[in-house]
């Protein structure tokens, strides 16, 4: 396969795709315990264009096995940090050197328009796993005088370690396949773990070709297992498996209370990136054009697959017309195609599942009483396209208000005064991300505190950092993904007294 949709593709591409691909487990390549295999889909066109192994339990108990030995007993055990960080860094170089494959099999795998794939999704990863070498020789505890009182003719002398978890098992979505992969490799391999991988099983490539990277850059067998295989399946065996120490799971809420459940049966330390109804909130005083186009990011990147989507859209009575009527501009115009087309601007939606559930969404909305400024309706073609959409006229209590959509689905809606937006913001089971757009920052101040979110963002959304934590209040998730907050969920925190 050297094209795909009439685009020529890099040479590593087409070459991997050519390759059978098989889970690594250990050093090996191997099939599925059972032999099957799972189709994988071009969300462009509906056709299925290569398959991979549908692991299941047998597969999972065979990877945690790996990961244990390595942990325990292998090179890996013992190897320093200033070794692992050399590792990260190889892995890292690596990553860039094949940015153009990666960005394309990202796009080819799920949908995402292949220049924000480069540019977003390869170039995070390559950067947060740089970052995370740095932190692998500056994992420290602390040391501290004690005060015994029942023996007090006797001193006592305290310190603190900070030691890898153990043996992790990660449960990655589809909508970023290789930097969520990423974002769980990167502090699980600084901080000397292993880890058995389990990639979305509609979108499985970036995670073998990042797992033939990490044999490439030396890693020691069973460090990295990668098992693909269905949710129910394999992602339930991972999840609830007696041999791994800690789960990192992103993914939905309705999911990862299921994760979360089958760990604390075995009271396995879980940390939960999960999902969102980001608002955005447009003060009387910011710029329709400005506010607009922020929204408009907000929304539409990722074709709104994206946690922290700005899904819901709050200006300020003052600006409402003319923000909506610039932002249903802003997605009338833009380009839909298939995302390895370097001028698609909104590519497909990973699966016809989610095109029949965001076009529910819609549907529904506009059944309710609601009104599409722009869009509300899915793209022409075999794929899974649906349009840019905005929808006015709305009710807070209507399930597109209050529902996570997950596609490029937007709901503008007026308000009169900050205590109201602040309480229609809140207003959500969800607590991931806002953001606030005026350029009063006495006002934005004193709105800050009152929104209920992990991230708020002033005049930007979706802007993310390596060293600032990620995460949620409420049922947005437990824990914190990046930055020095993340390498508490993969470490433990050992206390040593001794008597001097």
């Amino acid at each position: 396969m050297n094209n795909f949709h009439g685009i020529e593709l890099a040479a590593g591409t087409a070459a991997f795709l050519a390759r059978p691909r098989r889970m690594l487990i250990g050093a090996e390549w191997q099939d599925a315990a059972s032999g099957e295999t799972l189709p994988v889909i071009d969300p462009a066109s509906g056709e299925t264009f290569c398959r991979v192994p549908a692991g299941d339990a047998p597969d999972i108990d065979r990877a945690v096995a790996a990961a244990r030995h390595a942990f325990e007993a292998g090179e890996w055990s013992r190897m320093r940090p200033v070794d692992r960080e050399r590792l990260l860094l190889r892995l890292a170089d690596l990553l860039e050197a094949h940015a153009q494959e990666f960005a394309e099999l990202e796009a080819i795998d799920n949908g995402k328009p292949v220049t924000m794939a480069r540019h977003v999704d390869v170039a995070l990863s390559v950067d947060f796993l740089r970052y995370m070498a740095g932190w692998a020789t500056k994992i420290e505890g602390s040391t501290m005088d004690l005060s015994v009182p029942l023996v007090r003719e006797r001193e006592f002398f305290g310190f603190t370690r900070r030691e890898p978890v153990g043996v992790v098992g990660a449960i990655i979505p589809w909508n970023f396949p290789l930097l969520m992969a990423a974002w769980k490799l990167g502090p699980a391999l600084a901080a000397g773990c292993t880890m058995v991988l389990k990639p979305a099983e509609e979108t499985p490539l970036s995670a073998l070709r990042l797992a033939e990277l990490v044999l490439e850059a030396g890693y020691p067998a069973g460090v990295l297992n990668v098992v693909t295989g269905l949710g129910h399946t394999a992602g339930a065996a991972l999840a609830s498996h007696k041999g791994i120490e800690k789960v990192a799971f992103t993914g939905s809420t309705e999911v990862g209370k299921l994760v979360g459940k089958a760990a604390l049966d075995n009271m396995t330390r879980v940390s939960l990136e999960l999902g969102g109804k980001s608002p955005v909130i447009v003060l009387d005083d910011a710029d329709p054009a400005q506010a607009a186009a922020g929204a408009a990011q907000a929304i539409f990147f990722n074709q709104g697959q994206v946690c922290t989507a700005g899904s819901r859209l709050f200006v300020h009575r003052s600006r409402f017309d003319a923000v909506v009527e610039q932002l249903a501009g802003i997605a009338d115009a833009m380009k839909i195609g298939p995302g390895i087309d370097p001028s698609t601007q909104i590519g497909p939606l990973v699966s016809n599942i989610q095109r029949q559930r965001v076009m529910g969404y819609i549907e529904s909305g506009l059944g309710e009483g609601a009104r599409a400024a722009a869009g509300g309706s899915a793209g022409a073609g075999a794929g899974y396209f649906v349009k840019p959409t905005v929808l006015v006229d709305a009710r807070d209590d209507m399930r597109v208000v209050r529902e996570e959509i997950f596609g490029p689905v937007v709901v503008a809606m007026p308000y009169e005064d900050l205590d109201e937006v602040a309480r229609r913001a809140n207003d959500t089971p969800y607590g991931l991300a806002a953001s606030i757009w005026s350029n009063d920052l006495s006002r934005v101040h004193r709105l800050i505190p009152k929104i209920k979110a992990g991230t708020v963002w002033v005049n930007c959304h979706n802007i993310l950092d390596n060293a600032m934590p990620f995460g949620g209040y409420k049922q947005s998730g437990i824990g914190r993904e990046m930055g020095r907050a993340v390498l508490d969920m993969y470490t433990e925190s050992k206390s040593v007294v001794m008597m001097l």
